[in-house]
């Protein structure tokens, strides 16, 4: 589904335009990576944008590709929170994980 993959490579871009500096670029002024977080979220407006657009025009609501945008975003932060930052996942990160997606059965459920 192109929603689906769209949101997947816009949350990986926002995730790196928000905590890429963590790891490495604590050192570097806060402007700079301001700027280049900027940057890279350009391109992640360049996905997330027509995931929404496709997703609406699907007959999505306008709320479903929000929440799967953040149970995509979840996943995707788990990931890069354990491969790029070395951070162990938590038990609370998977009830979090839960919570998300009864709210994504909410969202979707009696959904023609």
């Amino acid at each position: 589904m192109p929603t689906i993959a769209l949101l997947l490579a816009s949350n990986v871009l926002m995730t790196i335009a928000w905590y890429w500096h963590l790891k490495g670029g604590m050192g570097k002024p806060l402007f700079a990576v301001i700027l280049i977080s900027w940057g890279i979220a350009f391109f992640e407006y360049c996905f997330g944008v027509p995931a929404n657009r496709i997703g609406y025009a699907s007959g999505w609501s306008a709320g479903q590709p929000k929440i799967a945008q953040e149970v995509i975003a979840l996943l995707v932060f788990g990931v890069f929170m354990v491969t790029f930052l070395g951070q162990p996942l938590h038990w609370r990160h998977a009830g979090a994980f839960c919570c998300l997606m009864r709210g994504v059965g909410f969202l979707f459920w009696g959904r023609g």
